[in-house]
């Protein structure tokens, strides 16, 4: 008779499993709370602690780090049968365990004493024990793998590749709930662990990476890394990059908005009455960039949004949602990647570098505007600078931007000297920007980059302030007849 042992924190779909284990002959092992749910169910089961001969201990700590146990599940067949007989072991065939959640205690904020109970210590031994003899037991630790368990059965027994990946997943699960305890220990003194570590799941590999030369896979299944389109070819490692560049700046915005993105900068930014006036807006700030860019909307396309993406190149469009007659007018573009955008991942962000990682988290932060010159900046001219703002934020350093209320004029970004940013944002400029706002992404050490706005036009300008020389760029602001607001806040983008 074919044996399996259950012991779950997680009890969805555990009744069901276990009625049809027992209708395919299996006996069953369980204790605990799990068995408490069969024995209410009706269902059949064996105590551990009847099997084992050994009673649970220490209020649950010690039930199943028994060798009936590990035994049960290390034993080899056709190799370790003697040494089983011999000690009373019979051969446990599958695993069905999840484990006590740590990570959800963790985010509640429970005391260390008390969250130190939900660290789980037979259920990761079993799943490990279990996974490395995969050849001759089957390990489920996961309710959505239960399907699975209840196919094979039905077919009378799993297959090679079914217990490797059930082995697979088992290794990945005991090592992420590793990774959630030791994050937290190491964190308690300080913000950030001294050993940090991280899983992601949902690998897919990629066409290539920045270039075809380059293998490349993206991992994650929430956010933008777990975005799949709803058609159009697969997301390629720079459409990911670009993606996420534009939510994330389109996201800044509670009017209609939309933004333009192409290599990682947004090359156009605009709020609108509706979706497609913001799309066109946003578009014509630079439609030479904009042809072949990546668009995110932070409203539903309808019919008229897409009319217009699918009138000229577009890599992806991404949005909240798409109406049927959007997704009409888009099929035809069959090589037009259209994403469904969800809510933003929560996490820290994390790049690589030459031998390990760079982490920033951004926490709840207020910027304190202060005007600083003789002028106040009209609220037509604060409006725009907000506007300019929000972009250059999500521009690369260093960044200047032209704006008025609703639209960017004119973007400078990724530029090793401030003034050079500027100087490109007026070149890029496709109207006058007499009267426009100015918004630098840091301060502005020198009066130059100011004077380049004032010649072309501006009227008001928008950084952080804290410069050595914040007194004479004042100086200058006054004598240009410029209205600055300082922030306090820099949005340095690297």
């Amino acid at each position: 008779m074919s044996s399996a042992l259950l012991s779950v924190w997680d009890k969805t779909g555990l009744v069901e499993l276990a009625r049809a284990l027992v209708g395919h002959g299996f006996r069953l092992l369980s204790s605990g709370g799990t068995g408490a749910a069969l024995a209410a169910a009706g269902i059949p089961f064996t105590e551990v602690s009847a099997y084992t001969g050994s009673p649970e201990m220490m209020g649950g700590r010690v039930k199943t780090l028994h060798p009936r146990i590990h035994g049960g599940l290390l034993g080899r067949r056709g190799i370790d049968d003697a040494v089983m007989v011999e000690h009373g072991i019979e051969p446990i065939d599958l695993l069905i365990a999840n484990l006590y959640p740590f990570e959800t205690m963790r985010e509640r904020g429970l005391p260390l004493a008390d969250l130190v109970e939900f660290i789980d210590i037979g259920g990761p031994a079993m799943i490990r024990a279990a996974a490395k003899n995969f050849r001759d037991v089957a390990v489920a630790v996961d309710p959505s793998q239960y399907p699975l368990i209840l196919a094979a059965l039905g077919r009378g027994g799993f297959t090679d590749d079914e217990r490797l990946a059930l082995a697979r997943a088992a290794f990945a699960r005991t090592t992420a709930y590793d990774a959630a305890i030791s994050n937290h220990l190491h964190a308690l003194d300080s913000g950030f662990p001294a050993v940090y570590t991280r899983q992601w799941t949902n690998g897919r590999p990629l066409r290539y990476g920045e270039n075809p030369h380059q293998p490349a896979a993206v991992y994650g299944d929430t956010g933008i890394a777990g975005a799949v389109p709803l058609q159009g070819r697969e997301m390629s490692y720079n459409n990911y990059l670009d993606l996420d560049a534009a939510v994330r700046l389109v996201r800044e915005f509670g009017e209609c908005a939309a933004v333009v993105v192409k290599h990682n900068n947004p090359c156009g930014a605009a709020i609108g009455a509706t979706p497609v006036e913001a799309y066109v807006t946003a578009r014509e700030v630079d439609p030479v960039s904009a042809y072949g860019g990546v668009v995110a909307l932070n409203r539903p396309v309808d019919g008229a949004v897409a009319s217009e993406v699918a009138s000229t190149f577009v890599e992806v469009l991404a949005a909240p949602d798409f109406s049927d007659e959007a997704l009409a007018h888009l099929a035809p573009r069959t090589n037009l990647r259209v994403v469904r955008t969800g809510p933003p991942a929560a996490g820290d962000e994390v790049r690589s570098i030459d031998g390990g990682l760079l982490v920033q988290r951004t926490l709840a932060y207020a910027e304190e505007w202060r005007v600083v010159t003789k002028r106040a900046p009209t609220p037509d001219e604060e409006d725009a600078l907000r506007f300019g703002l929000k972009v250059a934020a999500y521009t690369k350093s260093n960044a200047i931007v032209f704006a008025n209320a609703h639209q960017a004029l004119g973007i400078g970004g990724g530029q090793p000297n401030r003034v050079d940013a500027a100087r490109i944002a007026v070149e890029k400029a496709r109207q006058p920007l007499a009267g426009s706002a100015v918004a630098s992404d840091a301060f502005l050490p020198f009066p130059d980059t100011l004077e380049v706005a004032a010649a072309a036009g501006a009227t008001a300008l928008v950084q952080p302030g804290g410069s050595i020389r914040d007194g004479e760029v004042i100086e200058a602001a006054d004598r240009l007849g410029i209205a600055m607001v300082f922030t306090g806040v820099r949005h340095f983008r690297h």
